[in-house]
């Protein structure tokens, strides 16, 4: 699995741009699924299980992670000006190094004089060696994703992107699992583009999907950080079962059946309650007459930064749920 994370993170694929990472995916699940296509805005959408059996169940993990947007090449000085792509920490920015789809770095910095509050306060450095161009082509309109090598420190992996390539491993996992127990579902992985963007790819598949069940697979915040948030969700604990946040209250039979798998089968869990943001079951919810969702969340501290954190157990307890809420018959 180790392999699986780190082929996922260190792909290049900002919310729009995932092409690079859905080719991994297809790959790896060829094998797992009964059927795969990709729709028209990009989603990989794969079924595991006969049409028409048990209940539809819509399995949501987002492909996209956040980026940025190259909008002005300042004369003679080769230095970029950008936008984000998705919610950018400001507070991480300098320093840090970026990759363009050619696999070309460059070096987001602060401008001098300025607080660092606003994008517009930031530049990528793409110099070439002498200084007189860029490197590569380089130029304004370009998608811009963050880089940084995965690390792994015992049971603790850091990488860029685990928000939501983990979330992409736990489905993938799961495949393989129900490929060789089965299932008595109709199961429909779908692997989302521009979640982090407004959650546009969940929207479009689960509007063709149809489900009658909706699980979101995503990454939430922790509170066991210094001084950090009021939340009951820590590294180490388990997968943690959404109960609410910003886009998505969960039903109480969605949670209830969500506890109850992971209390029969022995799997580690805790409580989710999200006071800002918000994952692919907030689009699901919506689609058509409405669709029951919840969520299985995979704790992660330093969000939205390159050097985002997991527990390697807390991912497979969120693995043995999935799977054992999608073995089982749903009533």
């Amino acid at each position: 699995m180790i392999e699986l994370i780190q082929k996922l993170v260190e792909a290049w694929g900002p919310s729009g741009y995932e092409h690079q990472v859905r080719a991994i995916i297809q790959a790896e699940v060829a094998d797992y699924c009964d059927a795969m296509h990709v729709d028209g805005l990009g989603n990989l959408i794969c079924r595991v299980g006969a049409e028409g059996q048990g209940k539809r169940v819509m399995v949501a993990a987002h492909m996209d992670e956040i980026g940025l947007m190259a909008n002005y090449l300042e004369p003679q000085s080769n230095y970029l000006r950008f936008t984000g792509i998705g919610g950018i920490i400001t507070g991480s920015l300098h320093g840090n190094r970026v990759k363009f789809e050619d696999g070309s770095i460059g070096v987001v910095a602060k401008a001098g004089g300025t607080s660092g509050n606003s994008l517009s306060d930031f530049y990528i450095d793409v110099q070439s060696e002498n200084g007189n161009g860029s490197i590569g082509s380089i130029e304004a309109g370009q998608p811009v994703g963050f880089w940084r090598e995965m690390q792994q420190r015992g049971d603790r992996v850091i990488a860029k992107s685990l928000d939501d390539r983990i979330g992409c491993v736990v489905a993938i996992e799961s495949m393989r699992k129900l490929k060789e127990s089965g299932t008595v579902n109709e199961v429909h992985f779908v692997f989302t583009v521009q979640e982090e963007v407004g959650i546009r790819g969940a929207k479009a598949a689960a509007y063709s999907v149809d489900p009658d069940i909706g699980i979101a697979l995503d990454v939430t915040a922790t509170g066991d950080e210094i001084a950090g948030r009021k939340m009951a969700v820590k590294l180490g604990a388990g997968a943690a079962i959404k109960v609410h946040d910003t886009s998505l209250i969960v039903p109480k039979a969605i949670v209830d059946w969500m506890v109850a798998r992971a209390e029969a089968d022995d799997i580690p869990y805790q409580r989710e309650l999200l006071v800002g943001g918000g994952t692919d079951a907030g689009a699901m919810q919506t689609a058509r007459a409405g669709v029951p969702s919840g969520c299985i969340s995979i704790p992660t501290r330093f969000l939205h930064t390159t050097s985002e954190t997991v527990d390697l157990n807390d991912v497979q307890a969120c693995i043995a749920l999935l799977t054992g809420l999608l073995q089982n018959e749903i009533s």
